[in-house]
């Protein structure tokens, strides 16, 4: 059975860049080199979440079927990676550089390559779901570098700045991506049951298959985002030193399933789990179906991307609200709040007729509850990790099984919601590129971009409630740690002044 340290078990510990030290504080250019290292995620995360999936059905002109096992599988082996390339890395000898950063460094120009051609079209038909299979899930195994970036435990007072960062990202990666994309939008091919509105000798006189310009403008939109991604690790690699004194594990090594049981047996962090796995895979429903509901379904062909950019600059907008909201009414109803105010917005834009007024209304008011609901159940995730260790305060160094099992989870589920999604549009019949779907295909989308993300919702929102760490728990947790870890440096420092007297 493979041994794998505490450390290993997060995507890349990373953590020790920012943990938080009284000795060595970072200062403001550290925690800002820091937050642009994570940028690159959140931009290559965003374009792929939004539009991998309509590229693979009407640009690459993959099969539905296909579709959904490059989705699937490309989300399950990033999941399966993430322990690997820690294990690894926390096997690798410490260099003047530090221990992770050379591996961002070697692993940022093939990371980049293969995301440039997850967006290149082959020459070839036979391979093509090898093609995208293959640099798909060679593209994850690399981002896990660099996605320990925006899922590490660091000092609340840094968050707000680390969450602007991975907003602004997730702006941009959707405004480079759907802008450019947007303005070599592709005509749409007739079906059966519009040929009628169609000249046939027009049709028959023209070749459909996808057109140049709209494979060059996913490979211009890749392009820049791939030299975005390499400016940021530049940043990260001169900006941000680690502290060498903090790569020792101060636990046994344990087994990965050694490592579950002991994190799925705290109650409060199994239940936080479920309650994050099943409103994360709502809104991954979302993401994954909405662009191909606003093109196929509400028919906005050439607005879609606007649509998409105004939810992000909505997210982005409400960020400030969200961070006083919290502040004043407590984590737990700022999930409730916050998740909850999507809903109604959920059910609307499948209920109105088509309007692209209206849909932009919506749009907006969705993506207050969006940004909610996507970054405050990670806010909770530390005050877990400090109710494990009050209960456990023998059993240390585990902050990274606890972050490293959360991702692990939530990455897994949304390949499956993601494949399932695809493979149902396979089902109902859905046509690349066409001008009309059937009727289900409009049906199943309305589905997967509203009625299931609401179920999913409620049942996540209904297992919060019995979550058990409240405002005045978690205060009287920290109160208990910061107490603690006071004594200990009181400790270490009378153990210093007798060894300098003796």
């Amino acid at each position: 059975m493979v041994v794998i340290d505490q450390t290993a078990f997060l995507l890349f510990p990373l953590f020790i860049f920012l943990q938080p030290d009284h000795r060595n504080r970072l200062s403001i250019c550290n925690k800002i080199c820091y937050a642009i290292g994570g940028a690159p995620y959140q931009m290559t995360g965003c374009a792929l979440g939004f539009f991998l999936q309509i590229y693979l059905l009407d640009v690459a002109q993959l099969d539905a079927f296909y579709a959904s096992i490059i989705l699937f599988v490309g989300r399950a082996w990033d999941a399966v990676t993430d322990p690997t390339v820690g294990f690894l890395v926390s096997r690798s000898p410490w260099t003047r550089f530090g221990r992770m950063l050379p591996w961002i460094l070697f692993s940022t120009p093939l990371a980049v390559l293969s995301y440039f051609l997850i967006w290149y079209v082959p020459p070839f038909e036979n391979g093509k779901v090898i093609w995208y299979l293959f640099f798909y899930c060679l593209f994850q195994t690399l981002q896990t570098v660099s996605a320990a970036l925006v899922h590490t435990r660091i000092s609340e007072s840094f968050r707000p700045c680390r969450m602007t960062v991975e907003v602004l990202g997730t702006v941009l990666g959707t405004a480079i991506q759907g802008q450019i994309v947007g303005m070599a939008n592709a005509p749409c091919l007739a079906g059966p049951g519009d040929i009628h509105t169609v000249n046939r000798r027009f049709i028959a006189s023209h070749n459909f298959s996808c057109p140049l310009s709209q494979r060059t403008a996913y490979m211009i939109a890749s392009g820049i985002i791939s030299l975005i991604y390499v400016l940021c690790a530049v940043v990260l690699f001169f900006g941000v030193r680690e502290q060498k004194e903090s790569c020792r594990p101060r636990s046994e090594p344990m087994s990965f399933f050694q490592g579950i049981k002991l994190v799925m047996g705290h109650g409060p962090y199994a239940k936080l789990v479920m309650v994050f796995l099943f409103t994360s895979l709502a809104f991954m429903l979302l993401e994954g179906n909405f662009a191909l509901f606003c093109s196929s379904t509400l028919g906005f062909r050439n607005d879609f991307q606007n649509i998409l950019l105004v939810i992000m600059l909505s997210a982005t907008l409400a960020i400030p609200f969200w961070q006083w909201f919290l502040t004043r009414f407590g984590k737990k109803t700022a999930v409730y709040t916050g998740t909850l105010s999507v809903v109604p917005f959920m059910i609307l834009v499948v209920c109105i007729k088509s309007n692209l007024i209206v849909t932009y209304v919506v749009s907006f008011a969705a993506g207050v509850g969006v940004a909610a609901a996507f970054l405050l159940p990670w806010s909770m995730l530390p005050d877990v990790v400090d109710d494990f260790q009050v209960q456990n305060p023998d059993s240390t160094g585990h902050e990274a099984l606890f972050y490293s099992f959360y991702v692990f989870f939530t990455k897994f589920a949304s390949g499956v919601s993601l494949g399932i999604s695809t493979l149902s549009l396979d089902f109902a019949g859905y046509i690349s590129r066409g001008c009309t779907q059937p009727k289900e295909v409009d049906l199943t989308l309305k589905l997967l971009v509203s009625a299931a993300p609401v179920a999913l919702i409620i049942i996540g929102l209904s297992i919060l409630y019995s979550y058990p760490i409240n405002e005045e728990r978690r205060q009287g947790n920290r109160k208990l740690l910061q107490e603690q870890r006071d004594n200990e440096a009181d400790s270490e420092t009378d153990s210093t002044e007798l060894a300098n007297m003796v």
